[in-house]
């Protein structure tokens, strides 16, 4: 409200506040009176949020990760959750794990239902893939990386203005190291002194070709069959190869697969991948009769 000399001028200003948080609207008022005059008013505002968001990345042996959503209504009323959605760097494509095929038709798994009672809370999972022209650049990702945002749009009552709730996205880049190994296959259960097979890639995450040599090491309960050295030829920087390996358990119960050593003979690199995984040694007629 402004009084100038003997005049009154009521308005009321609406504003819609989208993102809750800390809000600090300005208003300026400029009049004429001898000279131009102006005025200007900050307010701070603190609106309530009644959403707890908490997000999880998880990693896998590929070149993709997965993204779990868990939001959590903390207020004592009713919020209706009209959309989420995640907006990603340019290397990522999504794809939303939240519905089930149903009679030929995707239905959400949280079914027709668009509210959250109180306390009540819902988890969100999405599939994230990175780019084949960006693959290279993923794999030398290391340390806190930025991964974009997830937007949630609420409101408390039907027929009332929709809340935007912004959450930043952040992970903890692992560094694959200068050559990654991961197993594509092994199996769960093996038969003891019986051999069996596994197969292994490895990543050149460099930026300089590699020219590798695969030397296996015994242990106290592994055996490694065949020829100890193998020449696993060139690799390209980003680009990966896979490799058989046969071995045997001496021991019962859960073991390790240790003593896998790949050389660049290049520069002379050893890289010691052991204890890459578990397999369950059972006896040989244990392994028959399942």
């Amino acid at each position: 409200m402004a009084r100038i000399v003997g005049y009154c001028i009521d308005d009321v200003i609406h504003d819609r506040i989208m993102n809750p948080g800390r809000v600090v609207p300005k208003s300026s008022l400029s009049f004429q009176l001898d000279v131009p005059m102006f005025l200007r008013k900050l307010r701070v505002y603190f609106p309530s949020q009644p959403l707890d968001v908490k997000t999880k990345f998880y990693n896998s042996d590929k070149d993709d990760l997965f993204l779990e959503v868990k939001i959590e209504n903390i207020s004592s009323s009713t919020v209706f959750i009209r959309e989420v959605s995640l907006e990603l760097p340019e290397m990522y494509t999504e794809e939303a794990l939240n519905t089930l095929n149903m009679d030929g038709e995707d239905e959400c798994t949280f079914g027709t239902r668009t509210f959250l009672q109180a306390a009540e809370g819902r988890h969100y999972l999405y599939h994230l893939r990175v780019k084949e022209e960006y693959l290279e650049k993923a794999r030398t990702l290391s340390g806190p990386t930025e991964m974009g945002k997830v937007e949630i749009l609420w409101k408390k009552e039907l027929g009332g203005i929709a809340m935007l709730h912004t959450v930043p996205l952040q992970r903890e880049a692992s560094s694959c190291g200068e050559l990654q190994l991961s197993l594509e296959t092994i199996p769960d259960t093996v038969a003891r002194e019986e051999p069996f097979q596994i197969t292994c890639k490895i990543t050149n995450c460099t930026e300089k070709k590699m020219k590798l040599l695969l030397k296996m090491s015994d242990t106290t309960s592994i055996r490694w069959c065949g020829c100890s050295r193998r020449n696993l030829g060139n690799l390209l920087p980003g680009s990966s190869l896979s490799f058989t390996l046969t071995l045997l358990c001496l021991k019962l119960g859960l073991r390790k697969i240790s003593g896998i050593r790949i050389i660049n003979t290049t520069t002379k690199t050893k890289y010691r991948y052991d204890g890459v995984t578990t397999v369950c040694v059972v006896p040989s007629m244990v392994k028959m009769q399942s």
